[in-house]
């Protein structure tokens, strides 16, 4: 039996759990394969929870093979779900595809975890939408609560400011500042007072890519 992340209603050890299986089966992906393998459309609906709350990540569909040292891939068009690609698959001034571009991907669902609320399509025009990452962000640099973890202890907020600190980390807008899976075990299953707030990972509204029409092609 299997049900669908995006489903679940989760306590942070269950959030914490379900983002390792996440990162070290991508880590599997892109760095155990013989070949590459880079997915494309990570989200909430493709990670299946079994009983156990160990997450399967599903639908290849989007997926391509490279060698496991091509650093950069050649698409012909943006691949993925809207609110969870990474900005280099819209522009190349962003940096080049890659893996990286999964982690971004990651990073998004991560966020949207443990907020518990949907990320917003950064080209909205509606004023009181606020960019999900952004709303994130201010918590986490102010050390400010949000609805959701008021009534959990403290070590359950830890590792929900563990869980924000990586999400961001995986959304920077150059694919050069994002870690590796392999880092993102590290930074999951190391002490919170060891990770480092990073820098915004995100522009003015102004300044964001904004999407042409993309489906999941």
């Amino acid at each position: 039996h299997v049900s669908n992340i995006s489903r679940q209603l989760l306590a942070p050890n269950k959030m914490l759990h379900i983002a390792l299986g996440i990162t070290r089966g991508m880590e599997y992906m892109h760095q155990g394969c013989n070949q590459r393998i880079l997915h494309f459309d990570i989200k909430p609906h493709n990670i299946l929870l079994d009983y156990n709350f160990n997450p399967k990540i599903s639908d290849f569909g989007l997926a391509k093979l490279c060698a496991r040292d091509q650093s950069i891939v050649t698409l012909t068009a943006a691949r993925g779900t809207m609110g969870y690609i990474a900005p280099e698959l819209y522009s190349r001034n962003f940096g080049g595809v890659s893996y990286k571009s999964d982690v971004y991907s990651f990073g998004m669902l991560v966020l949207e975890m443990v907020s518990g609320r949907r990320n917003s399509d950064p080209s909205v025009e509606i004023q009181d939408e606020v960019y999900l990452p952004e709303w994130i962000y201010e918590k986490v640099i102010s050390w400010r609560e949000w609805e959701l973890t008021l009534e959990m202890t403290a070590e359950d907020k830890d590792k929900i400011r563990q869980l924000s600190i990586v999400g961001l980390w995986c959304i920077q807008w150059n694919p050069k500042n994002r870690p590796s899976m392999t880092k993102v075990v590290n930074m999951l299953t190391g002490r919170l007072q060891n990770l480092h707030i990073p820098p915004k990972p995100f522009v003015s509204s102004d300044n964001r890519p904004m999407p042409q029409n993309t489906t999941n092609t």
